[in-house]
């Protein structure tokens, strides 16, 4: 979509689903809409974007799209190459491999670019697995953190599961953290074992998908069970109420 040569072309945020399943139970319409009349993307990886776009816009030509990919290889200098439509006046899309771009998302890089250079930001409502599982936790929604990923190293992991245990106590907060699905099993070992068994720890897994699962027992509870996560796309949440 172009505007006035004169003025910037906004960059809306585009949200995707969080797995394999129908768009129309997450995602609404105007999400289809805007993605129709796009045709300059920046994206984590092109080859599941596309595989989005032709699912909801199944009528769009592929060939016409023109597609920049942002991940954890692209150099710094390349990205103010990438919003060249938005100064043209064109509007771009910006997509995520995280559900909403921005959020545990490489594309927070190219927002805050598009801010410098006066274009406008538009996020669109879309699935965030953090938000989701904060929401089904039961857990201190007024006051929460997100980590990102814990050190891989067992005795580093162990001294940060034991830090944020403590700021968790001091602070009535919710701790959010999230792992390579793969180590999601070792994780949670690690979790029974250096955690109190009073605090409380929230998984939530394979949100908005039909295999949804959402617990939030006491460690101590969880040393009972041995849930499979194991590549499985979950969201840990940790909090310690005495």
């Amino acid at each position: 979509m172009k505007s006035n040569s004169s003025t910037p072309g906004k960059l809306f945020l585009i949200p995707t689903t969080l797995g394999e399943g129908s768009w129309q139970e997450v995602l609404p319409v105007y999400v289809q809409q805007k993605i129709s009349v796009l045709q300059d993307f920046i994206v984590e990886n092109e080859k599941t974007a596309r595989r989005f776009i032709k699912e909801i816009c199944p009528e769009k030509v592929q060939a016409e799209l023109k597609i920049h990919t942002l991940n954890k290889f692209t150099e710094a200098s390349e990205l103010p190459q990438f919003l060249q439509a938005c100064e043209r006046g064109e509007d771009m899309g910006l997509m995520s491999e995280a559900g909403c771009p921005g959020i545990a998302d490489p594309g927070a890089k190219i927002v805050q670019l598009a801010h410098q250079k006066n274009i406008q930001v538009v996020p669109l409502v879309g699935p965030s697995s953090i938000l989701l599982a904060m929401m089904g936790s039961g857990l201190n929604g007024q006051n929460f953190s997100f980590h990102g990923y814990l050190p891989i190293d067992r005795n580093q992991r162990r001294n940060t599961l034991k830090q944020l245990e403590r700021i968790s106590l001091e602070n009535n907060q919710a701790q959010i953290f999230i792992e390579t699905p793969y180590r999601n099993n070792a994780l949670f070992s690690d979790l029974k074992r250096n955690l109190h068994n009073f605090t409380k720890l929230c998984i939530a897994c394979e949100l908005t998908l039909e295999t949804e699962y959402i617990k939030t027992k006491s460690i101590a509870e969880w040393k009972k069970e041995k849930p499979d996560l194991h590549k499985k796309p979950a969201i840990f949440i940790i909090q310690r109420f005495s």
